[in-house]
């Protein structure tokens, strides 16, 4: 892939616990010299960003119910939006991981709702269902619901768990959402071998914080 074409595909990525003010302005800079599709950060620097970017094409991302997801809807709904309010363009939600298991759907999806509907016309919204923890058939329903609830995306994982993005969880993902909605690979996808085999497999977005290296892999 061309290095510019890959670029409009990953969020630049830092959601570390201790990041710091300088660390975000510095990924905001990679972000509009690489042509990142955006930056994904923890919502208490959504506002920076959004400053920050405001010149460029280079959306700003955050994160809602993160890392574990197990936050009630209406904070999620209302994390959201404080976030679109602060100038997030997107938001990453987790899922209940717990009530999908208890297969609790209307639970999850509700939840999931609660996010979309606070984003509606105003961000893009991506579902984070933590494939690590999940078999198959929790990994489809997750998808399913997810799709019901009118989510855009679906998203592999937080990065915070016990494992990242498999690239046959994105080929089962895109078989499960068929072709309009997006697939996000995210957690340990570090080159541009790993890009490329998420890409093959279904993946519409990478989630990374190694986006420097996988792009310059593509020289």
């Amino acid at each position: 892939m061309k290095k510019q074409d890959l670029a409009r595909m990953i969020d630049h990525t830092v959601l570390k616990a201790d990041t710091t003010e300088d660390k975000i302005r510095q990924i905001c800079s990679e972000a509009k010299e690489y042509g990142f599709a955006s930056v994904c950060i923890n919502p208490g620097y959504v506002s920076l960003c959004s400053e920050l970017l405001k010149d460029s094409d280079v959306k700003v991302c955050t994160v809602i119910g993160f890392p574990l997801g197990a936050t009630t809807s209406e904070v999620k709904a209302f994390e959201t939006e404080n976030a679109i309010k602060n100038g997030a363009d997107e938001v990453d939600m987790v899922i209940n991981i717990g009530k999908l298991k208890d297969k609790d759907y209307d639970y999850v999806l509700n939840d999931i709702k609660a996010v979309v509907n606070a984003a509606k016309g105003k961000a893009l919204t991506k579902v984070i269902i933590e494939t690590c923890l999940l078999n198959e058939e929790e990994k489809i329903k997750a998808c399913e619901l997810s799709k019901q609830a009118g989510a855009d995306y679906v998203k592999t994982s937080t990065g915070f768990s016990t494992a990242g993005a498999k690239a046959e969880d994105i080929k089962l993902m895109r078989e499960t959402v068929g072709e309009k909605m997006g697939v996000k690979a995210s957690g340990g996808v570090r080159t541009y071998d790993d890009a490329v085999k998420m890409i093959e497999n279904g993946a519409t977005r990478i989630g990374a914080s190694a986006s420097i290296a996988i792009v310059e892999g593509a020289e």
